[in-house]
């Protein structure tokens, strides 16, 4: 290691992304991208790029991409913070929310990169167990004093809590900060928007990555009270005043304007999510309900690590973790008709 980095850079273990393979030919289902390309808007909004767009400084506070979000939540543009991805809102609202002495609780099977957040800056992290069914606790969730992180839904597993419940969690201790990452949201779970008008205790971080089929953008967003958006926003400007280049705003635009391509492809995964995991069942997977553009299964008799690498060995690519609980699980993200036929195939001739 380098004589000139700090303990934090020498301490901290970083986020291991999902693999972006470089074979093309590769069936490519571990890192839960949307199943069809995105909207004929965004396409045309790429095309009409000015070089005026280019040589200018983007709006610092993309004030119409705020505005366009704020009118499709029923909210104000005060209610919207911007960002480089879902994952930078949440680092940014980490250290402007979350880093108070009482700590954050989440729970033990959910997103990875919220303990390296964590280790990060310098948060005690509490670990709630999931139920024997990976649902969440929510009486144990909301014993917790310090700030709740829940990804809803849940990844790896899929499973959501209903907006019921969210508000369960907010309105049981108003002193207490939810934040609610929705990063799956658009594909059956309910969302906890609707409740920020009614309590400045909620955070609900989005990213247009997975619903809007825009993982190459990084363009994401929370929504909350005016004072959580910015406390985050005070620390976004101490960081970085353009996280949003001019191109991702306005395809950012166009796309959210496209509900008719949202309602067609929301709609889409959902039908063949249904389907493939009728065929995985008849097949003794045992599979997760699931609100996300993915699946989280295991087979009855054989062992997650096999299935990974003989599906690899077939040339297609899911999501495994080796740790406790769910080291025989495997992570689907739903494809096209034909990856997943691809998918099927390659399983039912190993089975």
């Amino acid at each position: 290691m380098s004589q000139f980095w700090t303990d934090k850079a020498r301490d901290t273990v970083p986020y291991v992304p999902g693999e972006q393979p470089k074979q093309i030919d590769l069936v490519k289902l571990n890192t839960n991208e949307h199943a069809l390309p995105p909207s004929a808007a965004v396409l045309d909004a790429l095309r009409n790029v000015s070089g005026d767009m280019l040589r200018r400084y983007p709006d610092p506070d993309a004030t119409a991409l705020k505005q366009r979000i704020a009118e499709d939540e029923g909210l104000t543009p005060s209610n919207v913070f911007v960002g480089n991805g879902s994952d930078e809102v949440i680092a940014l609202a980490w250290q402007a929310l979350f880093a108070r002495p009482c700590g954050v609780t989440t729970v033990d099977v959910t997103y990875s990169f919220y303990p390296v957040w964590a280790q990060l800056y310098d948060t005690e992290l509490r670990i709630q167990p999931l139920q024997d069914d990976f649902s969440v606790d929510v009486e144990a969730m909301n014993q917790s004093q310090g700030t709740l992180l829940l990804a809803n839904p849940n990844a790896p597993t899929g499973l959501a809590l209903s907006c019921a419940e969210i508000e369960y969690l907010v309105q049981s201790r108003p002193d207490r900060l939810v934040v609610v990452d929705e990063a799956y949201q658009g594909f059956g779970a309910e969302t906890a928007a609707p409740l920020i008008a009614r309590y400045d205790n909620l955070l609900v971080t989005r990213t247009l990555s997975k619903t809007w089929s825009l993982a190459g953008l990084r363009v994401g967003y929370a929504l909350g009270h005016q004072d959580l958006v910015t406390a985050i926003s005070r620390i976004k400007d101490a960081f970085n005043s353009y996280p949003i280049d001019a191109v991702a705003q306005s395809v950012a635009v166009a796309a959210l304007q496209d509900r008719e391509w949202l309602r067609h492809a929301s709609a889409t995964v959902v039908k063949a999510r249904d389907e493939l995991i009728d065929s995985l069942r008849a097949m003794d997977f045992d599979v997760l309900p699931s609100a996300a553009n993915f699946i989280f299964v295991q087979h009855r008799t054989r062992s997650g690590e096999e299935l990974f690498g003989v599906l690899r060995s077939h040339g297609v690519i899911v999501r495994r973790w080796n740790q406790p609980r769910i080291e025989n699980f495997l992570r689907i993200t739903i494809g096209t008709e034909e990856q997943n036929q691809r998918l099927l195939v390659a399983l039912a001739e190993t089975l």
